[in-house]
């Protein structure tokens, strides 16, 4: 029998319900940008996924994920440890909002950003161990007993001293004595996660947490250099698919009664065009440069998430700002060739638990995508320099993201369906025997009773 009630998908509640769970410990792996059709047709794509089909044979999964606005990884990794939208847990892009340009491209590396609860809190209140490798948005994190974040800032020598202070005290070194150095957090090779699940399991060797996080990232670079499906894509897959055996084996040595998640951040979509509304914001008078091409001031300001990108007011209660604006984004939505599908207002930004700082969103269609600031001479549209991206609005179907699920109790072969990625996080928390009360779905009925 099943040990608890399936919810729908789309099922709006306010807290997870209490539902029985049973205490087990918990692998959660992100594969950065994994699709759906990546494993459940990966007999038909000519991929060899021995390890990740072991889920669909003998767990559950789901056929798709619908995420969050921005469907890009920060967001929906926080998501994915939260189980609310980004209007909840303030984790609104990759990169901080940075009208002036003055952070050099800062990440949200910092747990302290994050307004809502996460797994690794839920756990720690349970009585549980945690640790985590790589994972987005966990500097500092208390509830995190053996932490390695991730965190870089130039590529320096000097990254792996600033790693290694806001790791766990010691455990850095503790861990290089027999795996060597740590790769470097701005490394995003599958050399670069082999490395990384090389200390994953030397991690759970020598402290064995009850609950571990780690996060995969190469597969999402070879997708942005070279497209879904290219041929580079294909073998970090492959070879991804090794990492996840040797974390899953040695889950399981370290304690058998180990479930293991899979789960990723959004999909992907190829694109051909770049378009650079920082452009025209300069040209309507909404952003000012100073003699060097620098941003002097500014009234609005594009905030770049691939696919998308939200609007920022200096001042979003003045109606002939946002008036001019509104003006603005309706003239280049005219423009076929930018590829803009929809302009969000504020109102409908709310409705999808976005960014609530931005008073428009631009919605592009797949095969477009919102560049980054580049100084005045850059044109308004041109090709993109990269051949894949994401972050275009949920309701995509080429951004619905992974999950799947296995070990002891988890109900084997079942087809979860679409899902929420919100109903993710408590899920897990009740596979923990932890609970998340402020996730805004319930959890999804993946238990079979023993």
């Amino acid at each position: 029998m099943k040990g608890w009630r399936i919810f729908a998908a789309g099922t709006a509640l306010l807290s997870s319900p209490v539902v029985p769970a049973w205490g087990a410990p918990v692998l959660l792996i992100s594969i950065d940008g994994l699709r759906p059709a990546d494993v459940l047709e990966a007999k038909e794509k000519g991929l060899k996924l021995p390890n990740l089909q072991r889920f669909v044979d003998e767990g559950s999964w789901a056929k798709g994920v619908k995420g969050v606005l921005p469907t890009i990884t920060y967001p929906s990794h926080t998501t994915l440890v939260t189980g609310v939208s980004p209007a909840r847990h303030g984790i609104y892009g990759n990169t901080t909002f940075d009208p002036m340009q003055i952070n050099q491209a800062g990440w949200y590396w910092y747990g302290s950003d994050i307004k809502s609860e996460t797994l690794w809190d839920a756990a720690a209140k349970a009585g549980l161990t945690t640790a985590n490798v790589h994972w987005p948005v966990s500097v500092g994190i208390k509830s995190i007993t053996w932490n390695l974040p991730q965190i870089w800032r130039t590529g320096h020598e000097d990254d792996a001293k600033l790693l290694s202070a806001l790791a766990t005290p010691g455990l850095v070194k503790e861990l290089e004595k027999e795996s060597g150095p740590y790769a470097a957090g701005i490394d995003e090779s599958i050399e670069g996660d082999e490395n990384r699940a090389q200390f994953a399991v030397k991690l759970m060797a020598a402290h064995r947490p009850e609950f571990l996080t780690v996060y995969l990232t190469a597969l999402d670079h070879a997708q942005h250099m070279d497209g879904p499906d290219s041929p580079a894509a294909r073998a970090v897959l492959e070879r991804l698919d090794a990492v996840v055996g040797k974390l899953a084996a040695s889950a399981q040595a370290t304690r058998p009664e180990t479930v293991i998640a899979v789960a990723s951040d959004h999909g992907f979509a190829t694109i051909d065009t770049e378009v650079n509304l920082f452009r025209a914001f300069i040209d309507a008078g909404l952003i000012m440069l100073d003699v060097q091409g620098k941003v002097a001031s500014w009234k609005a300001m594009p905030w770049p998430s691939g696919g998308s990108a939200a609007i920022v007011l200096a001042d979003a209660k003045d109606p002939a700002l946002s008036g001019q604006v509104a003006a603005v984004l309706s003239s280049l939505k005219s423009k076929p060739e930018l590829k803009i599908d929809r302009i969000l207002d504020a109102t409908a930004i709310k409705a999808l638990g976005g960014n609530p700082q931005a008073s428009f969103y631009v919605a592009f269609k797949p095969g477009a995508t919102a560049a980054n600031f580049k100084g005045a001479s850059v044109p308004l549209v041109s090709a993109a320099t990269y051949r894949g991206t994401h972050g275009y609005l949920p309701d995509e179907p080429s951004m619905r993201a992974s999950f799947m699920v296995m070990g002891p109790n988890i109900l084997r072969g079942h087809d979860l369906g679409i899902i929420d990625m919100r109903m993710i996080a408590p899920t897990l928390a009740s596979v923990m025997g932890a609970r998340l009360p402020l996730a805004e779905l319930p959890a999804l009925d993946v238990s079979e009773s023993p």
